[in-house]
């Protein structure tokens, strides 16, 4: 890996896990590449880290666009172009109603979200990822919904299992090139998630974390921070972070 201070490209840094991200890697002196779809938080975030002195370079992206993940990474000045983690925040979920009851469209957002954009961010910066070499990582948010199914998780959790398994073939492909490949997978936590899911209803998102203690987004980003800082010869395959707060339920049963 080059000499050069590391650099990390984060998508989703508009907010929650993807914003704290981006703070705590600047504030361990790495250079930080902050994408999202909103220009103005993006400006506010660099002002901000740029008042501490952090080196930013922002881009205002939809990662469902493979022609502008292409020249947003194609477009990145020479001091922030060698990559060296990516972390693919980016992402959503939609309609917690039953699965019968969901406007298509809805399923498909959160599969061009979840799915496809993480797949074109990838595919854009595998090949400097691997010329970084060895110690380069790529840490991929899941979600303990690609593991543990629950109502209204339909095809969000679907996607975050493709997250999982997509992470762990990246693995077997990248073998012999030092890059590290990490599924992190957060249980409750406190972040715009249930207010975007909702569409705005600030009550349900409310009540989400009424009377408990969810994990925070600067919980999640030190763990993220964390494998990317792992000595080189070391990958966390999955990390699977849940509030000491929430378990899992028992099995439903239907009775007449």
């Amino acid at each position: 890996m080059s000499t050069r201070e590391p650099t990390t490209f984060v998508t989703g840094a508009t907010s929650g896990f993807g914003r704290a991200t981006a703070r705590r890697f600047a504030r361990a002196g790495w250079r930080v590449i902050a994408t999202g779809r909103r220009t103005e938080r993006l400006d506010q975030l660099a002002s901000e880290l740029r008042e501490d002195g952090a080196l930013i370079h922002t881009v205002t992206l939809d990662v469902r666009d493979a022609d502008a993940v292409r020249e947003a990474v194609d477009g990145l000045p020479t001091e922030f172009a060698q990559v060296t983690c990516l972390v693919n925040n980016a992402g959503l979920a939609l309609a917690p109603e039953p699965a019968q009851a969901v406007d298509l469209k809805d399923w498909h957002t959160m599969i061009d979200t979840n799915v496809t954009g993480l797949v074109n961010v990838t595919h854009a910066l595998l090949p400097t990822l691997i010329d970084s070499g060895r110690g380069a990582s790529i840490v991929n948010l899941g979600s303990i919904a690609g593991t543990w199914p629950y109502p209204g998780g339909h095809v969000y959790g679907a996607s975050k299992a493709f997250v999982e398994q997509f992470g762990y073939n990246l693995r077997c492909d990248l073998l012999g090139t030092g890059v590290r490949v990490t599924d992190v997978a957060p249980g409750l936590a406190q972040t715009e998630f249930t207010l975007v899911r909702t569409k705005g209803d600030q009550a349900a998102s409310d009540k989400l974390y009424a009377g408990t203690e969810p994990l925070q987004p600067e919980d999640v980003a030190e763990q993220i921070f964390h494998v990317a800082t792992l000595p080189a010869h070391v990958n966390i395959n999955r990390m699977e972070i849940m509030a000491t707060r929430q378990a899992w339920a028992p099995f439903a049963i239907d009775r007449d």
